[in-house]
């Protein structure tokens, strides 16, 4: 049962499950939330190289954050969380009561220290506030969701071992968005652009329908305007970052990471980034920072370990990432065993009725 276990769930190879021949070393992010800065230049990045339309630029009241959550119109979100020194306390000692750093999970098998000695029980100073600043993005799971369900194949596994969505293939049903453990993935919201038909291929980014016309929405630009106020496409359709898929195929680095001022966001070949997540959270607890811990990097976890690991300095929900993400496919060996298990009393129950009734 291990073999199909980890075939659900499980530590895999998914770019081999995914019958590629060709082979590449699975690719992925490590962002290490230390050192980032909140410049938003990776959210840039992200727009401008894949035609991601603006969302918005709303003032959220949330510090300085003002794209709310990471969705089909932003591929990268950074995070912007104030903090009090009490709360850098609990985040300290909820650092040093974890044995093992990476997602909280029940492991079914024994996992190696993620560093090495011990925490050092001298703190520096504790602020009396702070900002956790996050680039978060799209995990690229072991085990993906929303490929599990996708019912078109719109979603496929690459021979880098992430997920992408083919615009052109998605029905824009949204099966995907409700089974993404982490709430990456959505549908494009907006109106039709000057493309006539079911399924739009255009919105607009600047201006609106015409004097006069509030109906339309505020993304909206006459079709005379078409050609040349950054249209862009698949309104309805199931958006998500791809890791920048056209880049990898020429042998470039992902727009986020290049853009990064800080190497905040590290790429690479997927055993270097947790290698390398591994020895950085094992330094900062040598300089005192016992809150840092790993997230992405736990294989037994609910989803197979993930292709972007985070170092963070506070536990996931504060982030908003969840805790323990399971992806659905996890308790399909439970649900068939139950499934089972009342089919065989249903059938035992009908041959003693009717061993009962000829008597």
């Amino acid at each position: 049962m291990g073999f199909w276990r980890n075939q659900l769930s499980g530590p895999t190879d998914p770019a081999a499950d995914a019958a590629w021949d060709r082979r590449e070393p699975r690719k992925g992010f490590f962002t290490d939330t230390s050192i980032c800065i909140g410049c938003k230049a990776c959210e840039v990045a992200c727009k401008e190289w894949n035609h991601v339309p603006e969302d918005g630029l709303d003032l959220l009241n949330q510090s300085y954050d003002n794209t709310g959550a990471l969705g089909a119109s932003t591929w990268r979100h950074v995070a912007f969380v104030e903090q009090s020194s009490e709360r850098i306390e609990q985040a300290r000692e909820s650092g040093r009561r974890l044995v093992q750093l990476g997602m909280p999970s029940v492991r079914t098998a024994p996992e190696p220290p993620l560093m090495g000695g011990g925490v050092t029980t001298t703190d520096p100073a504790v602020p009396d506030l702070r900002w956790l600043m996050a680039s978060d993005v799209c995990k690229h799971c072991t085990h993906a969701a929303c490929l599990d369900v996708c019912p078109t194949g719109s979603l496929f596994r690459t021979e880098f071992g992430t997920v992408v969505v083919q615009d052109d293939v998605c029905n824009g049903c949204g099966y995907c968005v409700a089974a993404c453990p982490f709430g990456v993935i959505e549908r494009r919201s907006g109106h039709e652009g000057h493309e006539k038909g079911a399924r739009s291929h255009g919105i607009s980014i600047k201006g609106s329908g015409g004097s006069g016309d509030t109906s339309r929405g505020s993304h909206q630009n006459p079709p005379s305007h078409a050609e040349t106020n950054g249209e862009v496409k698949n309104v309805g359709i199931a958006q998500k970052c791809t890791l920048c898929y056209d880049r990898l195929g020429a042998g470039q680095t992902p727009a986020c990471a290049q853009a990064c001022p800080t190497t905040s966001i590290k790429f690479g070949d997927l055993d270097e980034m947790r290698a390398t997540a591994r020895a950085r959270v094992a330094e900062l607890h040598e300089l005192g920072y016992p809150e840092a811990r790993l997230y992405g990097v736990d294989e037994h976890d609910g989803v197979g370990g993930t292709g972007s690991t985070f170092l963070l300095l506070d536990e996931p929900e504060v982030y908003g990432l969840p805790p323990d993400p399971r992806v659905t496919t996890a308790d399909l060996p439970d649900m068939f065993r139950k499934a089972g298990y009342a089919g065989l009393t249903m059938l035992g129950l009908a041959a003693a009725a009717f061993v009962g009734r000829r008597r």
